[in-house]
């Protein structure tokens, strides 16, 4: 939480012991001089109050009262070494005068790191006697703020290790207005975020890296910038959408979220998304899943567990979004929770959080899916990530290896600036590669516009589900070390599911895999790429269900379709036995389809043995592609 030193002083007032150090009892030069100091601290002039308050110090250096307004300036400007400093120059000279200061030190030793020493001032403040009400809540949130620091320090000392250096973008990024809200791409290749203007406007910047850096920073094309009252926003992964909060006529409430597309013009007009999104309430902070499949953002709107709550919505086939949906208490606390960022490996979640245990004020939470495609419990960044200040929202490169964040530090150009900074190993997302192509008609080779079901095959569950665009092009993140089937049900196309083989593939890299599918016609085939029988079994496995459920949806969408599932095998072993071997698994499969509600007069099965062979039976890559399930289009 952020103490200004006004703040502070009013909240000590009532602690104070006898005034012997009060202004009051200076000379008239002194009075006039400091009084000027603090007229310059009561109009947000921090910085000029430094030379006048030097100049009453110079005169009188036991004025204790210029000491502690100076030290108050400090860590205001979060200079934390001199704050202590000047603090530590007036408990050395009347260590009774400055109890009630302890809890200002306290703050100032928390933003160096210092928390045993914190935790001890802070002690030293509540044990002054008859504290007014507001001044023991404060000390009391002090001590457990301090305790959770020491506590973690003790369960996760290897998260210190990692130098907390956080670098400024420098002047092409940044300027003597605000920076905040930053966004990029998935490819890492462009920057967009928002600079404070003039007045209460707010205008989307952009910069371009090259050669390792950014560009000098522009507006950002077309008419996304007409409205002034604009703020949190969220890139695509393609760089084709953008995601921000709007407070403009048309909206529901307070702050809406709107959608600008990209085009050769520039970024389109924006269009509110609607009331299964938006809500009379502050609706903001949007964060887009990689796939553009999930869209998450925060609201206060009413039915939540604290004042700003962590909402979902989902894309439906039909490019609309579902209705928003609340993410739940294990992840949204009593307090506010805003600023969802979601990596673009789609299984590590960061946001911010005021209600769950931390250092203070606003701190970064982190949180991964598990094997079963849940959030795990939120935990805490730790430090030097998470400090005494209110922390806000982040954003990381695809590789996982750099963070960029807005802050007011010491060497800010003006106001919040955009900073990039190393990820710490206990926060580090999943590394991710790329794979990007187009869905194409087989016989007229047109993009086909559809989704893309992936399927992790360790966990047998869905992975991501992929938007391909009108041109049938797509471009996904998945994490490395998987491996994965790619499934397409289109209606009146044949159904597509092939293995992708990742696990060896490197992070960092793109690849190409174009999908082709086949109109349904009589006698056009499918092969099962994930059916593997056991020797000599015709018993179906659990991992089975996989391909054999989206068969099911195929022969759903398209209802006039029969088919004919066909077994084969390899050429080893008597005929006879291949043949009863093949047909009792292609049956298996049938029975399956008719169990789960597929008409069996749709259906037929028939083994084949070693009929027909797709590759060299003299080896055993060849006898094991020969030894397969498929199904042909036998009616439609």
């Amino acid at each position: 939480m952020k103490f200004c030193f006004l703040y502070i002083t009013c909240l000590l007032a009532a602690e104070l012991p006898a005034q012997t150090y009060h202004p009051a009892n200076r000379s008239r030069f002194i009075r006039e001089e400091y009084n000027k100091a603090m007229q310059y601290l009561n109009d947000g002039y921090v910085k000029d109050a430094i030379p006048v308050l030097q100049k009453v110090l110079e005169k009188d250096s036991t004025f204790l009262d210029a000491w502690l307004s100076m030290a108050g300036v400090y860590g205001e400007l979060k200079n934390y070494p001199l704050a202590i400093q000047y603090y530590e120059k007036v408990k050395n000279a009347d260590s009774v005068y400055f109890l009630p200061y302890n809890l200002p030190y306290s703050i100032n030793l928390a933003g160096l790191g210092r928390f045993n020493d914190a935790a001890n001032a802070i002690d030293a403040f509540l044990a002054i006697p008859d504290l007014n009400e507001r001044s023991r809540k404060s000390g009391l949130y002090r001590q457990q703020c301090y305790a959770f620091a020491i506590q973690y320090a003790k369960e996760h000392p290897m998260n210190n290790v990692t130098a907390f250096a956080p670098k400024n973008l420098g002047d092409s990024v940044n300027s003597p207005q605000s920076e905040y809200y930053p966004t990029l791409t998935i490819d890492d290749s462009l920057l967009i975020f928002t600079r404070r203007g003039d007045g209460v406007s707010e205008n989307f910047y952009q910069s371009v890296m090259r050669n390792k850096k950014f560009s000098k920073a522009e507006l950002v094309k077309g008419d996304i910038n007409i409205e002034p009252y604009k703020g949190a926003i969220t890139v695509s992964a393609n760089g084709d959408w953008l995601i921000f909060a709007g407070n403009f006529k048309n909206g529901f409430g307070n702050f809406d979220l709107y959608i600008s597309y990209w085009t050769p013009q520039g970024w389109s007009e924006p269009e509110n998304l609607g009331p299964n999104v938006n809500s009379e309430y502050w609706d903001s902070s949007p964060a887009l899943s990689p796939d553009n499949h999930i869209l998450y953002f925060s609201s206060n709107r009413p039915g939540g567990y604290g004042g700003r709550d962590l909402y979902q919505c989902i894309r439906q086939p039909n490019g609309q979004w579902g209705p928003a949906t609340n993410m739940g208490p294990a992840i949204n606390s009593a307090g506010d929770d805003a600023y969802p960022y979601i990596h673009a490996d789609n299984q590590t979640f960061y946001y911010t959080s005021d209600g769950l245990p931390g250092y203070g004020g606003t701190d970064l939470f982190i949180m991964r899916k598990d094997s079963t495609g849940h959030w795990g419990k939120p935990k805490n960044a730790g430090y030097p990530i998470n400090t005494i200040e209110n922390e806000g929202s982040i954003t990381i490169n695809s590789l996982g290896t750099t963070g960029y964040f807005a802050s007011d530090r010491s060497d800010s150009r003006g106001g919040l600036d955009l900073y990039s900074f190393t990820i710490s190993p206990h926060i580090k997302p999943l590394k991710t590669l790329f794979v990007k192509g187009a869905v194409l008609d087989a016989v007229t080779q047109k993009g086909i516009p559809c989704s893309i079901e992936l399927i992790d095959n360790h966990s047998g569950k869905p992975a991501m589900q992929i938007k391909v665009d009108e041109l049938g092009k797509y471009f996904v993140p998945l994490p490395v070390g998987r491996n994965y089937t790619f499934i397409v049900n289109r209606k009146g196309y044949l159904l597509y599911s092939e293995l992708f083989n990742m696990q060896q593939h490197h992070a960092d890299s793109t690849y190409q895999k174009n999908i082709s599918l086949q109109p349904i016609t009589k006698n056009a085939g499918f092969t099962f790429k994930n059916i593997q029988f056991n020797i000599n079994s015709y018993e179906l496995l659990p991992q089975d269900a996989i391909e054999l459920n989206k068969v099911i949806d195929f022969l759903n969408d398209n209802p006039s379709v029969a088919i004919e599932v066909q077994g084969y095998t390899d050429n080893t072993g008597k005929e006879t036995d291949n043949i009863t071997l093949s047909t009792l698994r292609a049956k298996a499969v049938a029975n399956y389809l008719a169990i789960h509600g597929i008409d069996y007069r749709r259906l037929s099965y028939k083994g084949y043995g070693s009929a027909n062979p797709i590759a060299d039976n003299t080896t055993e890559a060849g006898r094991m592609k020969n030894r397969r399930t498929t199904f042909i289009i036998t009616g439609m």
